[in-house]
């Protein structure tokens, strides 16, 4: 192209990104980012390209470990127009453009996968540990442990000796700052249960917390009072009781499973819904699924430390094992790729990587849905490749459930919920269904029979019974 050309097209182009929103002072950057993709293929016509040349080219840029979040998808935007607006090759509209922006969002240092290896000390450092809570909570902590850090280190130590999760930990964390702050930062010990219902009744009376919030707050002043000062707790703490309400699950029905998964534009996350709906697997459970946990011998997948660290076994659905090994396939090239240019790592637990030193370059430990960009390390600077983010797929899935014009709260929790009443429905038995969920107790699974026998919903309407 001659020079009057050239300027054309970049004029085009910049006309182009103000219908994606995209302010004046902003799309010089984009035209940038669409120039240097063009630099990086200097020998052929952009109407030549096919996806295999911006795929090479994202997961190169992905490997740029300092590179942000917002700069990764401002690339993948940058692409997005030079390819369906401008260059419009027949495959550009269908490109997974969405799942390369949405699988670019990293795990910070304070995210549960990785918290408790990024802050291992946090017990011991305000700093650490007040990262992993929210603003408030933090600049609390930090009040809390400068007056009685024997409290705050002995808790902590208490939670983690048990094997608490991550978010149980926090919460519990969180409870007990607020408790301290309630009462003008009394040193607990001199506290007694008295001052646990007067904490109590200000959650219901003056908070308005739901039931389920209360309990946990008592469990976390109790676990403290127990196991760290050793004290012996009156379980009868006089205090007002927030009204707990009877909340049915929400389930779709099949055809609205079938509507909502056709909704779902991106291969990827669509893989990770079906999973979720066909083996009953919670949302965490399906990010942090690795290569050797999935058995296409026996066509099973071993969820791996599900919550109450309990190891379970699912079915593989048989419609699902061909899109599963493609999505193995596809880690597996990437990996290779990954080791070429000096990457390859992936996270492991403390405990394991001891154990395994060298299995955090095996293929076997990859994530079988890993992001679309590496991170560093804040402890060591080692470059990893983490799982996807759980936010992408939380918002894939309520969007799909907009447009297909379902009204219930749809989210990926829901998904769950259909596979166990499904099963039911289908004639399979309370402790089947017990067993593939995970639960500890029959009497949680039981909910679901509550759903499929609900009083009134197979009796006849008198206003149906009225002769015509």
């Amino acid at each position: 192209m001659d020079n009057p050309s050239v300027s054309r097209f970049w004029d085009n182009y910049i006309e182009k990104t103000k219908t994606y929103n995209i302010k004046p002072k902003v799309a010089r950057w984009y035209v940038r980012h669409a120039e240097q993709y063009i630099k990086a293929h200097p020998n052929q016509r952009l109407g030549s390209h096919t996806p295999r040349e911006v795929e090479e080219y994202l997961r190169d840029k992905g490997r740029n470990a300092p590179l942000e979040d917002w700069q990764f998808r401002q690339i993948v935007d940058a692409l997005k127009i030079l390819f369906v607006e401008m260059v419009q090759p027949a495959w550009a509209g269908d490109f997974s453009w969405q799942d390369w922006s949405m699988a670019a969002q990293s795990l910070r240092d304070n995210h549960a996968t990785v918290a408790r290896d990024y802050q291992a000390d946090g017990g011991h450092d305000p700093e650490a540990h007040a990262a992993g809570l929210d603003e408030k909570d933090s600049v609390l902590y930090k009040h809390v442990f400068k007056r009685y850090p024997e409290h705050v280190k002995a808790f902590v130590a208490a939670i983690r000796t048990r094997q608490y999760s991550i978010r149980t930990e926090r919460s519990y964390i969180g409870w007990f700052l607020r408790y301290i702050r309630y009462h003008d930062m009394t040193d607990p010990a001199r506290l007694s249960e008295q001052h646990i219902g007067q904490f109590l009744d200000y959650l219901v009376l003056n908070r308005n917390v739901a039931a389920s919030t209360q309990s946990q707050a008592l469990n976390a002043l109790i676990f403290f009072y127990k196991q760290v000062l050793q004290r012996e707790m009156n379980e009868k703490i006089s205090f007002a009781h927030s009204k707990k309400p009877r909340r049915l699950p929400v389930v779709l029905t099949r055809d609205e499973v079938r509507k909502l998964m056709e909704k779902i534009d991106g291969e990827t996350q669509q893989l990770m819904a079906n999973l979720l709906y066909g083996c009953g697997m919670r949302l965490m459970e399906c990010v942090r699924l690795r290569v050797l946990d999935v058995d296409f011998g026996y066509r099973q997948i071993l969820v791996r430390e599900a919550k109450g660290k309990k190891d379970r076994v699912v079915p593989i659905p048989n419609k699902l094992i061909d899109c599963l090994q493609e999505q193995v396939d596809k880690i597996r090239a990437l990996h290779k790729e990954d080791l070429e240019n000096g990457f390859g790592r992936v996270y492991i637990p403390g405990a394991l990587a001891r154990k395994y030193p060298n299995a955090e370059k095996e293929f076997r430990w990859q994530y079988v849905f890993p992001s679309s960009r590496v991170s560093t390390d804040p402890r060591t600077g080692v470059v990893r490749r983490h799982h996807i983010h759980e936010n992408g797929l939380q918002k894939y899935i309520k969007r799909a459930a907009e447009q297909a014009s379902i009204t219930k709260k749809v989210n990926c929790h829901a998904l769950r919920h259909s596979f166990a009443t499904h099963l039911l429905e289908s004639g399979y038995d309370i402790r089947t269904v017990q067993e593939l969920l995970g639960h500890a107790d029959v009497s949680t699974t039981m909910i679901y029979t509550h759903v499929l026998n609900m009083p009134g919903v197979s009796v006849v309407s008198p206003l149906d019974m009225l002769e015509r």
